[in-house]
């Protein structure tokens, strides 16, 4: 194994919105699949699935319900392979999992959310995100119950999640991510024990305001009522954490503040723990931080800063928490080796003490008998949204990919290959050279073993073929359609491989009561919000091709 590499032990996007104004596995993994507690492959089935039912609306106008619809079609994608008959009746299965991305876990009332950027238009701001851990929690007991891929019916062996597992880079949202995938107790408030200290308490109309007559920007287009949301939002709740092990990549959002802007060690670590917030700026102003953040052109956060000292007087006094402090890649790695969130395994989660050493945050780990894992970082620690690799961690991957020619491959990332474009050197590297999305895909394709690259960060459906593998990127579980995608690799014996992908949702009914603020009922709602969301991007489903497929490749 490389020198980055273990065995596990016996594991609309606010930046959508921007790009367009500014235009305008633990032991199951170990022993091969069919084992995780003894199980055995059972008869598959797509119940609990896109592939059964999809969240739908209901009726027209402004806020819309949702109950149940139609489910997804699985397609047939030949682009790289032609189909052979009695692939069904011979194949066997080379691995089972599902991924997890763009999670967003958010501190609500965080003194430096970007909350005010919503003046530029209202696709800068979630309504929901207050949800977001009832959400994750529903997502987990909806893996629970699954267990099998729902084409196969192997056991899954592991989750691994693609980054964007917190929002802000916040000590608390670390937390909550490791307690939400590994079990245990989660408390959303933070600041003020005994009240909220958010925007949507602030009497401003930009912002929905769920217990008041205030008739703001939401409650225009439908939004409710609802009396006691914010009481239920930030209420203690438990997550059982996942029954299988999981495994944790690196996202712009878990090293930068706002996914955009260095964090530790920099003036927003001061910010970060301080006691003043800011809630507004005029629309000019704020069209033009974000058309300077899509654009890449203040890496730094300088055009923030400035806006920051330039709105002191009007800032809101909040309860400082120390909590909220950003963590440093190490700091972040050693957050998931701690043994408190070891959950089912592996310890780290993918991060080994030599990650924690190194601060480089790119590992191997054993998919199954056949087959590899890469976990890559494409965050560029130099600060802008959009990702890219440094020299020594792409030519560390060339060596794996040669390491491992006799074994399949699964690479693993953040971004997407449309969205590594940012070449703003590294602090710690200046001099290293960054590369981008068309040159990893050419690395790839030099390696007949990689069967896929596998991500997230534009929370979209994607699937495009790149001759000699499939690039998958799935929708993110906070911006709607809230996803997540089972994967299944099996060799047709006959030639070809198939990858299958089935996109599943959380556990949580598709029907909502405004008067259920339990867990299950604030997950539900989270949905019926996310949808409803003022500026959110309709199209992030993706095609029916990007969607529930079997992809076919040659087999080498």
């Amino acid at each position: 194994m490389s020198s980055r590499s273990h065995r596990p032990a016996s594991g609309l996007d606010r930046r959508t919105f921007l790009a367009a104004a500014a235009a305008a596995t633990g032991a199951a993994a170990v022993g091969g699949l069919g084992m995780a507690g003894g199980a055995a492959a059972a008869a598959p089935t797509g119940h609990g699935t896109t592939l059964a039912s999809v969240a739908a609306p209901r009726g027209a106008g402004g806020y819309r319900r949702l109950g149940d619809g139609p489910g997804w079609p699985r397609l047939l994608r030949s682009d790289l392979a032609t189909t052979k008959r009695g692939r069904t009746e011979r194949r066997t299965t080379l691995a089972s999992f599902v991924q997890f991305t763009d999670i967003h876990l958010t501190d609500v009332q965080h003194p430096l959310r970007y909350e005010f950027f919503r003046a530029g238009g209202p696709g800068a701001w979630r309504p929901h995100e207050a949800l977001t851990l009832p959400g994750v929690v529903s997502l987990v007991e909806r893996v629970n119950a699954l267990r099998r891929g729902p084409e196969t019916g192997e056991p899954f062996a592991f989750v691994i999640t693609t980054g964007d597992n917190g929002d802000e880079n916040a000590r608390i949202e670390v937390e909550w991510f490791l307690t939400a995938l590994s079990g245990g107790r989660l408390d959303p408030n933070t600041g003020d024990p005994d009240g909220y200290e958010g925007v949507q308490d602030s009497g401003l109309p930009l912002y929905w305001h769920p217990e008041r007559d205030l008739r703001d920007q939401d409650k225009q287009v439908g939004y409710p009522r609802i009396d006691g949301y914010l009481d239920a939002a930030m209420r203690r709740l438990s997550s059982p954490g996942l029954n299988i092990p999981w495994y944790s990549t690196f996202g712009n959002h878990d090293l930068l503040s706002g996914g955009c802007y260095p964090a530790a060690g920099t003036w927003i670590g001061d910010v970060a723990v301080g006691s003043k917030k800011l809630q507004i700026i005029p629309a000019e102003q704020a069209k033009w931080l974000m058309e300077g953040e899509a654009k890449g052109v203040d890496p730094k956060g300088d055009r923030i800063r400035a806006v920051l000292r330039e709105h002191r007087a009007e800032m809101r006094t909040v309860t400082p928490d120390e909590r909220r402090a950003p963590l440093t890649a190490r700091q972040y790695a050693a957050a998931h080796l701690d043994p408190r969130h070891r959950g089912r395994g592996p310890l780290g989660h993918g991060y080994t003490r030599e990650n924690l050493e190194s601060g480089d945050l790119y590992y191997t780990f054993r998919v199954s008998d056949d087959v590899i894992g890469v976990s890559l970082d494409s965050t560029d620690p130099g600060g802008h949204y959009q990702g890219s690799l440094g020299t020594s961690q792409l030519r560390w991957l060339e060596r794996v990919l040669r390491r491992h020619r006799d074994e399949y491959a699964l690479v693993f990332s953040h971004h997407a290959s449309w969205s590594m474009d940012n070449f703003t050197p590294d602090p710690a590297r200046p001099g290293e050279k960054r590369h981008g999305g068309a040159e990893l895909i050419s690395v790839l394709q030099r390696h007949s073993n990689v069967l896929a690259w596998i991500n997230g960060h534009s929370h979209r459906n994607r699937i495009r073929p790149r001759g000699t593998f499939w690039e998958i990127c799935t929708a993110s579980h906070v911006d709607y359609p809230q996803l997540a995608r089972a994967i299944e690799i099996t060799d047709n014996r006959d030639g070809t491989l198939s990858l299958f992908t089935t996109l599943i949702e959380s556990a949580a009914p598709y029907r909502t009561d405004f008067e259920d603020l339990s867990r299950t009922g604030l997950a539900s709602l989270y949905r019926e919000l996310g949808f409803n969301a003022p500026g959110a991007d309709a199209t992030l489903a993706g095609d029916p091709s990007d969607r529930n497929t079997e992809l076919l490749l040659p087999r080498r």
